[in-house]
């Protein structure tokens, strides 16, 4: 029986649920009565739920889209501004013993080139990412209980934060890494991480068992259950995501806001973040043997919907999507992006030879920080490398009470406005300098306490003068 507060997998990602809720969409998406009802409700900012979402989601009436479109880009200028949180990921090692078979990591692939990275190549990688501008990382590694323990992976840690290099410093670290138990949750709060992101792939039991034949990732309920562990443990930002083009997309988007809905109800906060990776090319994969591939228009569609259903949650997109695709999901409630990634093992110090390849997919978006970087303030948004809700504690419960009154905006803003100045003065081409430099003295304007727009005014001033490091 379907249950949102439960702890049980197969409860709150009910299968019979999902399949009753794709009926009802297709009896209703033609139903423009119903879908105006829906928007009307969507306008409201305390989102949909999954039932709702999956009847905007059939509905292909051209008019009704647009509108979904306006609302999503509107909802996102008023719960995250035109700000854009930068950051990059950091892949420790690709030594796995799952079966994934849409991951060229998985353990019969036995000619990619296995890698881990050391302490010592550790902090010449971070030291890279430093030189770019970073502040901000997802840590990724393969399960492998003797090559990625969790003393490997909490060591890992404590050196990038450890690493201070000219004005660089990496202020926050995220961790992507496999399901695992209550106590290793600790740790890893303890450590003093961000975000734990896992993908759950897809919500489809029966495929998600095809696709995850052997290895610890084949127990579904172990793996769906994570983010409960997570937060009994004591982390309360946790971030979602589904590899859309392994099941039909539809029945993915009503687990994933499903899963969302459960965290509302089991723990009272939903997903800090939700990420949106399609398939892609890598190593021994060939996207085109999954045959639930979405178009971009499609792709498009889902994510404008995610931004109106869950208004609060950051939702991220990686350089696996185009310069072009990156560009029209910005618009549509994009709130984080990464750039100038690497997908290998100790990719971003030396390039690696092609017999050596270790990437996990192939990155559609190659270019630089700096050109990421212009790129969004030519389109007029902020980059921002703030990591200051973290560092604040202003996490969990605490974030969305903020996030969802909109008082957050008091803090992002003149945060965001520092950390693109610390860029500018530090890491930025002259080119960027000169765009980044107008961009602020005119957003300045649109900090709306007087009092905090002139703190900020003074600390933009010391960083002109080499101090670092401010926060709201």
């Amino acid at each position: 029986m379907y249950n949102p507060s439960s702890l049980k997998a197969e409860e709150f990602i009910n299968h019979e649920e999902i399949i009753e809720t794709l009926a009802y969409a297709d009896a209703n998406k033609d139903n423009l009565e119903l879908i105006d009802s829906i928007l009307e409700k969507a306008k409201e900012r305390k989102g949909l739920n999954h039932r709702e979402a999956s009847v905007l989601l059939a509905c292909d009436n051209k008019e009704k889209i647009e509108e979904m479109y306006a609302l999503a880009q509107q909802i996102k200028q008023d719960f995250y501004g035109n700000r854009i949180v930068m950051f990059a990921p950091l892949y420790l090692s690709n030594y796995c013993i799952n079966g994934c078979v849409y991951c060229p990591y998985h353990i019969s692939n036995k000619h990619i080139a296995r890698k881990k990275l050391t302490q010592e190549e550790i902090k010449r990688e971070v030291i890279a990412l430093q030189d770019m501008g970073h502040k901000r990382l997802a840590l990724e590694a393969g399960e492998d209980p003797k090559n990625n323990p969790i003393e490997y992976i909490l060591e890992c840690i404590k050196t990038i934060y450890s690493i201070k290099h000219k004005n660089g410093a990496i202020r926050r670290v995220n961790v992507n890494i496999a399901a695992t138990t209550v106590e290793e949750y600790r740790m890893l709060k303890e450590a003093g991480i961000g975000t734990y992101i896992l993908f759950q792939e897809t919500y489809h039991k029966e495929s998600y068992e095809k696709l995850h034949p052997y290895g610890p990732k084949s127990n579904y309920a172990y793996h769906t259950e994570a983010m409960d562990r997570a937060m009994e443990g004591g982390i309360d930002d946790v971030g979602l995501g589904v590899l859309f083009g392994l099941e039909m997309y539809r029945y993915e988007f009503a687990g994933l806001l499903m899963h969302a809905e459960h965290l509302e109800a089991a723990h009272g906060v939903g997903p800090h973040t939700i990420s949106v990776p399609r398939i892609k090319r890598a190593d021994d994969i060939d996207p085109t043997a999954f045959d639930n591939g979405i178009d971009d228009e499609t792709f498009a569609k889902i994510c404008a919907l995610i931004r109106i259903c869950v208004p609060y949650t950051g939702m991220i997109i990686s350089t696996r999507e185009s310069q072009a695709v990156r560009e029209k999901v910005l618009k549509l409630g994009v709130s984080q992006i990464s750039g100038a990634s690497r997908t290998s093992v100790g990719g971003y110090c030396d390039e690696e030879p092609e017999e050596e390849n270790s990437e996990q997919f192939d990155v559609s978006d190659k270019r630089t920080l700096d050109e990421v970087v212009k790129w969004l303030m030519e389109m007029g948004c902020i980059p921002s490398f703030c990591t200051a809700c973290y560092r604040e504690g202003r996490t969990g419960d605490r974030f969305m009470s903020l996030c969802k009154s909109g008082q957050i905006q008091n803090c992002c803003q003149p945060n965001a406005l520092m950390t693109l100045k610390e860029y500018l003065m530090d890491y930025a081409s002259e080119d960027t300098k000169k765009i980044g430099e107008a961009l602020i003295q005119a957003e300045l304007e649109n900090i709306p306490k007087e009092k905090v727009k002139e703190i900020c005014k003074e600390n933009l001033a010391k960083i002109e003068q080499g101090i670092r490091d401010f926060r709201f």
